[in-house]
């Protein structure tokens, strides 16, 4: 408790306000340098461990026939190249989501594409789908054994060669093929707000197709779909009635927002900002709506990951007790530190024993009992 404690203090009175001076991007870049290379030696990854994670019994579960031994996930966007598996296992995470990975290597969109709210505790992320492409990610990936679960993002390549419905499938699939056996499970991101053709497959009809030509390739990885956070519910409805006649066991809710209009964004801090999806704070209560109704139309049907706007062990309980069975993270970290992962475990950990839970698993949905 005091070496997290201190951690804390040390970040936000020395490293963040280094840190907010600087480029975002850059900072990012540095940031994960860093951590490949502390991750490929075993005495640096235990000095790391002894730091930051935290470890209880209490938030051990099985997920869509998966051991996670915590259930706070390391979102895709943040180790768009899976750099970083080495290290995150030890930074106290329970999973993590690489990615999102394309079918090609794609460049993204132009710089600056990412900036920051400190008042809206959120960023605007407008990368375009930045990655080595599916090839040289999975060749990297295969010579690696991991310490904790690592799901895949797949996406459609950010190119205009690829805007149609045919091509896009097409690039999916080559994507979600070359990690059928990597990892533990795919995130089929459907969600993406910053590429060109826009989101074709959260249309049911194009949606359909997509897993269609997914189902058939062969894996025995468990499949989410990653949605929209700004569709009205009924259109949700849609996507996962359509997902139910396929191989997804479950759902991640969700990604950026594009609204600009949200109660929790700072109008000065976005203005003149008119492109990308906001990260943070400001998709954390229009998810847990968007969780809870999910939750209690499928919640026979399918598992639900959380993600978007959590910085404190209640948010994540919140999550957990809306219907998520595990919550994901990035931008939290990004304004609170790398001890925030086992903050949040302790704090769940403590959360859950207070209402007499045995596990995480136990408090999944109580909200709505």
């Amino acid at each position: 408790m005091f070496a997290t404690s201190f951690l804390r203090l040390v970040y936000r009175h020395a490293a963040k306000p280094f840190f907010f001076r600087r480029d975002p991007e850059d900072v990012h870049d540095a940031v994960s340098w860093i951590g490949e290379r502390v991750g490929r030696f075993a005495f640096l990854r235990r000095l790391t461990a002894f730091f930051l994670r935290y470890q209880d019994a209490v938030l051990v579960q099985d997920v869509a026939g998966i051991r996670f031994p915590n259930p706070i996930g390391l979102t895709a966007g943040f180790d768009k190249n899976a750099r970083l598996t080495g290290i995150m296992p030890d930074v106290g995470f329970g999973f993590e989501e690489i990615g999102s990975v394309t079918g090609e290597p794609c460049e993204g969109n132009p710089r600056p594409r990412l900036w920051r709210l400190p008042k809206s505790q959120g960023l605007v992320v407008y990368y375009g789908l930045k990655n080595d492409g599916c090839e040289a990610i999975s060749a990297r990936l295969r010579r690696q054994a991991f310490r904790i679960p690592i799901g895949t993002s797949v996406a459609r390549t950010n190119l205009p060669a690829f805007a149609g419905v045919e091509e896009g499938i097409a690039d999916y699939a080559k994507a979600f093929r070359a990690f059928a056996d990597i990892g533990e499970y795919f995130a089929v991101n459907v969600s993406c707000p910053n590429t060109c053709g826009g989101e074709p497959f959260t249309d049911p009809v194009r949606l359909e197709k997509l897993l269609t030509a997914l189902d058939a390739i062969p894996t025995k990885k468990p499949v989410f779909l990653k949605i929209p956070v700004d569709a009205p519910f009924e259109e949700t409805r849609r996507l996962m009635e359509v997902a139910a006649a396929h191989r997804v066991q479950g759902f991640i809710l969700s990604n950026l927002t594009k609204k600009r209009d949200r109660p929790e964004i700072v109008r000065e801090e976005i203005a003149g900002l008119d492109k990308g999806g906001v990260s943070g704070r400001p998709t954390f209560a229009v998810g847990n709506e968007q969780l809870s109704l999910a939750y209690q139309a499928f919640k026979h049907r399918f598992v639900f990951i959380a993600s978007g706007g959590v910085f404190t062990a209640e948010d994540a309980y919140e999550k957990i007790r809306r219907g998520a069975s595990l919550v994901q993270l990035a931008t939290g970290m990004i304004f609170e530190g790398p001890q925030l992962i086992g903050e949040l475990n302790r704090g769940l950990a403590a959360l859950l024993r207070r209402d007499g839970y045995r596990s995480v698993a136990e408090a999944v949905g109580a909200a709505h009992r």
